[in-house]
């Protein structure tokens, strides 16, 4: 009898009990370019810390003596049923960090019953994600280019393809500067140099698949080869204003989500504007570094525009408990980027499937302890944030 045998990645998933350890994880198998661009920020990285700090702030409220033996996860995201307050976020380049790339996400997201969201700078084309993994819910993220035309085709593509929310991402007029992809040398697709040669000497299997399977393109913008910086200031517009919204209102009738908004007056004028829901969000700290704490602008942000809007927010997301606390200060849902890419790097489509496990696990026993056994209750003001510093 063939004796069983537990494969690496299978024993290296078991041993993560947190997203940090998955984290850590990447990092020793991914190269060093590659794992500082999805882990790095922009400048010296003060936003991507003070979204991390902004949680150590949450204090939460419980109740006790509350039946929480079965408790019910799930919520109403834009219009549909998830089964977590979650909605995996775009994330540019994917298959960057490991080869099997949007469609093993997406696989991930459908078994989570949760959203997903496929990048205009992802490399699987969303007729190719459409084909591959029909049944996840599907919204389609975009950049407002310098081509209007682009925009308008990707926009038409999102649509045929089934996809049932169209997420705008504001606040990218220009590319944000990431030092960590300077000092590295950093280039979209990845050059073979004298440095990568040394470390595909450390990461043998990931050079492997990036040498030996599909080659690594944009699925919307062929043979470019520069850095990330390059790219966005040659695709993305810095003349976009509020009036390119009505615009694309004349595009697209679903759903309407506006990502990027920071202030309470820029969510006010996207609602007016059209729009379903807005995400509180500073591009994960990857663009205009010091700027506002997704967290600490949410009771703001829920203020002006909660009674009209969906509320989300995004930033230093990494913990089922972080979910809990976003939602307790009245967040409809959370988005998470980086999070599931760790799992993807440390451990492929299993890996994304342990983050999501792992982050459902803490969520619902953050809820237990709580004391709530419905989201809508744990919305009720469960959670506050303690004064910086006490």
């Amino acid at each position: 009898m063939k004796k069983f045998e537990i494969s690496p990645t299978t024993r290296r998933l078991a041993r993560a009990v947190t997203v940090e350890d998955l984290r850590l994880a990447a990092r020793a198998r991914t190269p060093r370019a590659v794992f500082d661009y999805t882990d790095g920020g922009a400048g010296e990285e003060l936003s991507m810390a003070r979204a991390r700090t902004a949680f150590s702030r949450v204090e939460f409220l419980p109740s006790v003596l509350r039946d929480v033996s079965v408790v019910d996860p799930s919520t109403d995201i834009v219009g549909r049923r998830a089964e977590l307050p979650l909605v995996l976020g775009p994330t540019g380049f994917t298959r960057m960090m490991h080869y099997l790339g949007e469609p093993a996400v997406a696989r991930a997201a459908e078994r989570a019953g949760l959203p997903y969201v496929l990048s205009t700078m992802g490399t699987t084309p969303p007729e190719r994600l459409a084909e591959e993994v029909p049944n996840v819910r599907r919204w389609f993220q975009l950049y407002l280019w310098r081509d209007r035309a682009a925009s308008a085709d990707f926009v038409q593509r999102a649509k045929a393809t089934g996809c049932d929310t169209l997420m705008l991402t504001v606040d990218t007029p220009v590319g944000g500067p990431r030092l960590r992809d300077q000092r590295n040398g950093m280039t979209i697709p990845p050059q073979l140099t004298m440095r990568t040669f040394f470390d595909g000497a450390r990461h043998p299997h990931w050079w492997f698949n990036f040498l030996f399977t599909e080659p690594l393109e944009f699925a919307s913008l062929k043979h470019f080869n520069g850095t990330v910086a390059e790219l966005s200031n040659i695709v993305f517009d810095p003349t976009a204003s509020f009036a390119d919204i009505d615009w694309l209102r004349t595009q697209w009738d679903g759903k309407l989500v506006i990502k990027g908004v920071q202030l309470p007056d820029d969510a006010a004028r996207a609602v007016a504007a059209g729009a379903d829901a807005v995400v509180i969000s500073n591009h994960g700290g990857r663009q205009l570094d010091r700027s506002p704490t997704p967290l600490e602008q949410l009771e703001s942000v829920l203020e002006t525009v909660g009674d009209r809007a969906e509320v989300y927010m995004d930033g230093g997301v990494r913990s089922g408990s972080d979910i809990a606390a976003a939602v307790g200060l009245g967040a409809q849902g959370v988005m998470i980027g980086r999070a599931y890419l760790y799992g993807l790097m440390a451990g492929g489509e299993k890996g994304v499937d342990r983050v999501l496990e792992i982050m459902r696990a803490e969520f619902i026993n953050s809820m237990q302890l709580i004391g709530v056994s419905t989201v809508d209750e744990l919305r009720k003001q469960r959670a506050r944030l303690r004064p910086p510093g006490v």
